[in-house]
């Protein structure tokens, strides 16, 4: 593994880092990608890989809830567009989707990580891959990493 150059970094206009995530970008609303701005980008970096997963579901669902997996992102990535399908290849979330799935905590407040890579290679890896399998691919290949967390917690029902 290469030393991580400690550049790269990874925001929303949406919604700050540690804050809430807006309802429109959730299964209590529309269900949309939120908006992702990177900077920071190393110049040795070959391909961008962005995991959203959520940690908190383990105590819930026994496992790590992955939403949004994303790889070989080309380099020169500067914005993911609000509800877009980005220029990279997505794998399978838990919920079996090749698509962004928005936070929908069962019973309390979650915290959604937002991942981004910098690799100093592209992933031979084919569309539909689990997160396990983008992890074992990249690990070698990191030069750079940063995480966006925002906090959800699901609207009461009345």
């Amino acid at each position: 593994m290469m030393t991580l150059a400690g550049t790269l970094s990874l925001s929303s206009p949406a919604f700050e880092a540690d804050g809430l995530i807006p309802v429109k970008y959730t299964c209590d609303g529309a269900n949309l990608n939120p908006p992702l701005t990177v900077a920071g980008v190393p110049p040795a970096t070959k391909s961008l890989v962005l995991i959203m997963d959520d940690p908190d579901a383990i105590k819930p669902a026994g496992r790590v809830w992955d939403h949004w997996l994303v790889f070989n992102l080309p380099p020169t990535t500067a914005n993911l567009a609000e509800n877009t399908v980005p220029a990279g290849v997505i794998g399978r979330n838990t919920g079996g989707q090749t698509a962004y799935q928005g936070p929908c905590p069962p019973d309390r407040e979650h915290h959604y990580f937002f991942k981004l890579y910098a690799l100093d290679t592209i992933l031979d890896l084919t569309e539909g891959v689990n997160k396990k399998e983008i992890e074992q691919a990249l690990a070698d290949h990191i030069l750079d990493q940063t995480e966006l967390i925002g906090r959800y917690e699901r609207l009461k029902q009345k």
